[in-house]
């Protein structure tokens, strides 16, 4: 590989009828594909055993989201002690838009497309089809709100099938499942990191031959499956601005919605748990982060769609990054470092370059066939297909207060009340990464029903530093208060989306209880 700067210019080449770029596919539907498949495996190992040193590596593009606090691709020099020490732009107004061109660095002509043409042209039967494979192949997603259990190619198989040189099956050991560190231990990182040479998901212990626990990581997920999909709807309609849309931090005009950064921080806590995707210093080495993200970026590009006139609006930048001052103003033109899009002068992509996911060479599957020109009708068209409300249908008033369910024809008008729980907790509460976990009714004694018991209604996850399923009394985190809103909506007949009334603060059913709501 070089040793010149890394440029990120997107995929090239390939096509997908009906679209502008080819599409990211949906990685439930991706290990269908034999040929892009196949690629993707043989070109993921690649990138995997390209030595650690180069830029172009699995482990220096992994660490560009973290550890081991490194300068990468000659971009920023040393972070002061005050600043976040890695390059992601959490908790800012740049996290939905810096993470885009870091997710397309995974797919540039140095990397995935670079390895996977070299890989097509060994084939000895069929070649064309699989060069055209390598033209059209981009960085799956996975869909976690349509469904939260990826499927066993990504967290339990050992070994997958895909198609050999010589197109017969062979089954190779499977890359998506963990990372294998080159080094005994990385001397940059905690002794916690250390002892694992492998990126883990639910360690089941703390040894260093730990393992992944694929059952309970599974239960975890599932039971938050309802509240992931809700959240993910109530992100596409309900919220309108900019602030709200992209992070976590207060000034997002008293939302009842959660950001997506917000439901991001959910599925990190949820596959991570003790190991690496529950931490922002290790997550981008579990290769499970990349189809994450690809997600988080469709999220961007659907919400985009149904907001044309909304982009990226000034916010603080909160504790900084490697490139950026903590508590300075960033803003549409902040440049995301350390992202390159020129290697002849000191120019970095900025948010309002990657308004559109086709600059970076791929689309979603939701805009194949749409006039990209046209607004609105990009508009309709994917409000149209966003998921359906997840509400029980004793939750659906008709205007004149029956049941819609009782009347031998649909009202005119009907009022769904809206119910959720508005969490406020200090980032940094318990000193890593942690769930605030919603019941309705009582609690369980036991910490491991908590997931699975019929009274769980939703948690709140905070995506800091580590995460070790502790228990933390209440007490514990004098910053914690919830606060359950009621806001009715009314659908009118041929609207696509309900319309929000005004919220109603239920400061009675959480007050006087520990982090209940402190206001009369």
């Amino acid at each position: 590989m070089s040793k010149s700067r890394v440029v990120i210019t997107g995929a090239v080449g390939g096509n997908t009828e009906g679209a502008l770029a080819p599409n990211r596919i949906e990685i439930n539907k991706f290990v269908e594909i034999e040929d892009q498949f196949s690629l993707y495996i043989r070109a993921l190992q690649a990138i995997y055993n390209v030595d650690e040193s180069e830029p172009t590596s699995f482990f220096q593009i992994g660490g560009i989201h973290g550890l081991p606090y490194i300068s990468w691709n000659g971009s920023g020099a040393d972070a002061e002690s005050t600043q976040w020490q890695g390059y992601c732009t959490h908790a800012s107004v740049l996290f939905p838009t810096w993470h885009r061109p870091y997710m397309a660095l995974l797919e540039v002509h140095q990397l995935l497309q670079f390895h996977a043409k070299k890989i097509a042209t060994k084939y000895t039967v069929d070649q064309a089809r699989w060069i055209k494979a390598a033209d059209d192949l981009r960085q799956p997603y996975w869909d976690w709100a349509s469904d939260i259990i990826p499927p066993a190619e990504v967290i339990s198989l050992q070994q997958v099938t895909i198609i050999d040189f010589d197109g017969k099956p062979v089954k190779v050991d499977n890359p998506l499942l963990r990372y294998k560190f080159h080094t005994p231990a990385e001397p940059s990182f905690p002794p916690r990191w250390q002892k694992w040479r492998t990126t883990v998901r639910h360690p089941n212990s703390d040894d260093a031959d730990a393992e992944d626990d694929v059952d309970e990581m599974k239960r975890v997920l599932a039971s938050e499956q309802s509240s992931v999909n809700t959240n993910t709807y109530h992100l596409m309609w309900k919220v309108k601005t900019w602030a709200a849309f992209s992070n976590i931090r207060i000034g997002d005009g008293g939302s009842s919605s959660n950001s997506v950064e917000a439901i991001h921080n959910s599925i990190h806590n949820l596959v991570g748990r003790k190991g690496h995707m529950g931490s922002p210093e290790v997550a981008g080495f579990d290769p499970i982060f990349y189809l994450h993200h690809a997600n988080v970026d469709r999220m961007l590009s659907l919400w985009a769609a149904l907001n044309p006139d909304v982009w990226v609006t000034p916010g603080l930048a909160g504790d900084g990054t490697w490139t950026i001052p903590p508590k300075v103003t960033i803003n549409d033109t902040t440049p995301l470092g350390p992202f390159w899009n020129s290697d002849t002068t000191n120019s970095q992509w900025t948010s309002n370059q990657v308004n559109a996911d086709r600059t970076l060479g791929y689309t979603y599957p939701e805009f194949n066939g749409l006039d990209m020109g046209d607004t609105e009708a990009i508009r309709i068209a994917i409000a149209k297909i966003s998921p359906p409300l997840d509400v029980p249908l004793s939750h659906f008033e008709s205007t004149g207060g029956a049941l819609a369910t009782n009347a031998e024809t649909p009202p005119a008008e009907i009022t769904i009340w809206d119910w959720t729980a508005r969490v406020h907790v200090a980032q940094y509460a318990v000193g890593g990464s942690f769930s605030v976990l919603l019941f309705l009714g009582d609690v369980p004694s036991d910490p491991g029903e908590w997931h699975t018991s019929s009274n769980f209604v939703g948690a709140h996850h905070a995506f800091v530093n580590g995460i070790d399923g502790t228990p933390v009394p209440l007490e514990d985190v004098p910053s914690l208060e919830v606060v359950v809103i009621a806001t009715p909506l009314s659908l009118d007949p041929g609207e696509i989306f309900p319309v929000p009334g005004d919220k109603i603060h239920h400061h009675d059913i959480t007050r006087g209880r520990q982090g209940g709501s402190r206001l009369d």
